[in-house]
C-alpha cells in the first residue's frame, strides 16, 4: 500500500456491540410503513406459493442478523418447529433474550400489526393463538454469531432462511456483501426456499449515535450475484413513498428464491 493511500473500512472497523436496539426499533417499526408491508406481503406470498414443498414436516429456519426486525422470522413461523434469531451485535443478543424471555413484549405493541398482514393468507392464519408472544417463544432460539463464520458442518444445515437487511448494511466492501449472502445459502439445504431484503443505494445509516456503513447496491446486483446459485428468483423493488424513513436511500427491495442443487 502506497503512503497515504486510502484503505476502505470493513465490517469489523464499525461499533456493532453499541447498536441501539430500541432506537432502531422505534424508528423503523414502532407504526408499520407501506413499505415495509408490501416486503412482507412479497415474502408472505412466495412461502405461501411454494408451500406444498414446505408442509410436509417441521423445518428448521434461521434468520441471520435479526437485530430488533422480527418480520422476516414471523413470515418462516409456519413452516417450522424452530427459527433460529441468528445475530453478531452483543447489544441485539441482549435484547432479543430478554424479549424471548419474557415471551416477547413487543408483540402487543409492534409485531402483531405485522402478524395480522401474513394471516391474511390462512397458512398463517392457522397459526394464530391467542398468546402469539409465547408461540413465538417456543418457537425461537437466540444465537450468537458471525454471518462471515456460518458454517454447514459446525451449524447444520436449515431448511428456510431469511436475512434482511443485512447483506447490504454491514460493510462498505462489495466483498463483504457477497460473502454474507454466500454464507446464508452454504447453511441451506440444496433447494430451501429463502428471502432476502435489501436496501437499494444506501448511503449508511445512524442508529442512535453511531454510523454504520452500507454498499451502495441496485435490485440487478443482487439478482446478477445469485445467477448459478439459487433457482425460481422472483424480486420486487419497493418505492419509499413521500416520507423515507431516514436519508441516503432510494427504496427497498427483496429478492426470493430457491437455493441451487
Amino acid at each position: 500500500m502506497a503512503p497515504g493511500e486510502f484503505v476502505q473500512p470493513g465490517n469489523a472497523d464499525f461499533p456493532w456491540d453499541k447498536f441501539d436496539p430500541v432506537d432502531y426499533l422505534d424508528h423503523n417499526y414502532t407504526t408499520m410503513r407501506d413499505d415495509d408491508r408490501q416486503v412482507l406481503t412479497f415474502v408472505r406470498d412466495f412461502f405461501v406459493r411454494i408451500s406444498p414443498a414446505l408442509i410436509d414436516r417441521p423445518m428448521r429456519g434461521i434468520d441471520v442478523g435479526t437485530g430488533p426486525n422480527l418480520y422476516p422470522a414471523l413470515a418462516m413461523l409456519p413452516f417450522c418447529a424452530e427459527v433460529t434469531l441468528y445475530e453478531f451485535s452483543k447489544s441485539n443478543v441482549d435484547w432479543l433474550a430478554t424479549q424471548h424471555a419474557a415471551n416477547w413484549p413487543s408483540w402487543t405493541t409492534i409485531w402483531s400489526d405485522f402478524w395480522r398482514v401474513l394471516c391474511e393468507e390462512s397458512l398463517y392464519a392457522g397459526l394464530d393463538r391467542a398468546d402469539m408472544g409465547s408461540e413465538l417463544s417456543s418457537r425461537t432460539k437466540v444465537t450468537w454469531g458471525n454471518v462471515f463464520e456460518l458454517d454447514s458442518e459446525r451449524d447444520g444445515y436449515y431448511d428456510i432462511g431469511t436475512m434482511f437487511f443485512g447483506p447490504e448494511s454491514l460493510s462498505p466492501q462489495r466483498s463483504e456483501f457477497h460473502s454474507a449472502i454466500d454464507r446464508l445459502l452454504s447453511v441451506l439445504r440444496p433447494e430451501a426456499p429463502f428471502a432476502i431484503g435489501l436496501m437499494e443505494h444506501s448511503a449508511g445509516y445512524d442508529v442512535a449515535d453511531n454510523r454504520f456503513p452500507a454498499t451502495d447496491i441496485e435490485l440487478s446486483d443482487v439478482t446478477d450475484y445469485l445467477e448459478g446459485r439459487a433457482s425460481g428468483l422472483s424480486s420486487e423493488r419497493v418505492d419509499p413513498g413521500d416520507v423515507p424513513i431516514r436519508d441516503g436511500y432510494t427504496g427497498m427491495m427483496v429478492v426470493c428464491g430457491l437455493v441451487a442443487r
